[in-house]
């Protein structure tokens, strides 16, 4: 019972994540770092946001395959489903907002920041749930594990500025300028984690209403030893 709620609970965070990412994106200051690349295709090629976002992770889950092989846990194949329902729920959400068309600068800039504070909630009830990485911060750990000795959170800004990097080029090829690829990118990849730990530290009693459980077993664990 408790990990179908975790499930849920993962659900409903990647659905904030997912309206996040699209808020950000239709503010039209650029995206968030992981979406830039999808991002930037879905501006030149028949594909939607959803769709490249799709394809996209399930290649970063191949990269992990090749890096891990015999040490890839069978369990991280759950990042296949996760994905299909990460890039429906973005095709999902853009069309919600289809409406939404900032005109202003300010406007513009509002609408970012409201989509940092919902992804940055969407990645904390993620976090929160325990169940599945996504395959980005997959990715990233399965470089730690295998390719680097650094700790998480430098690679994770090396992988985001690689992304965004790579989309910035994208467009250049494409379209001759940077499109979908501006301030908001880096706004996005600073505000993120800050609204996320933020989120951590106002909400620290969630975890213990949500699963007490689990941290019954914890305090049982820790009597013990």
């Amino acid at each position: 019972m408790e990990k179908l709620k975790r499930y849920l609970i993962f659900g409903a965070g990647l659905f904030l994540s997912s309206f996040g990412v699209s808020f950000i994106t239709k503010a039209d200051l650029g995206t968030s770092p992981i979406s830039s690349i999808p991002y930037v295709l879905s501006l030149q090629l028949p594909m939607t946001l959803g769709e490249f976002t799709i394809f996209f992770s399930l290649l970063l889950i191949a990269f992990q395959l090749l890096l891990l092989r015999k040490r890839f846990p069978l369990e991280h194949l759950l990042q296949i489903p996760v994905s299909v329902l990460f890039g429906i729920f973005i095709d999902l959400t853009m069309e919600l907002l289809s409406g939404l068309n900032p005109q202003s600068y300010p406007m513009c800039l509002l609408s970012l920041l409201g989509g940092c504070a919902i992804l940055g909630l969407g990645v904390y009830i993620e976090v929160l749930a325990d169940v599945v990485m996504l395959p980005g911060e997959s990715f990233v750990r399965a470089v730690c594990q295998t390719l680097t000795k650094k700790e998480f959170g430098t690679v994770k800004v090396i992988f985001d500025a690689s992304m965004t990097i790579c989309a910035g080029l994208l467009s250049i090829v494409f379209f001759g300028q940077l499109q979908g690829v501006r301030e908001g990118t880096l706004i996005a990849a600073l505000l993120t984690g800050i609204i996320t730990k933020m989120f951590g530290r106002y909400f620290s009693f969630l975890p213990g209403l949500l699963f007490p459980q689990k941290i019954s077993e914890n305090d049982n664990g820790a009597a013990a030893a």
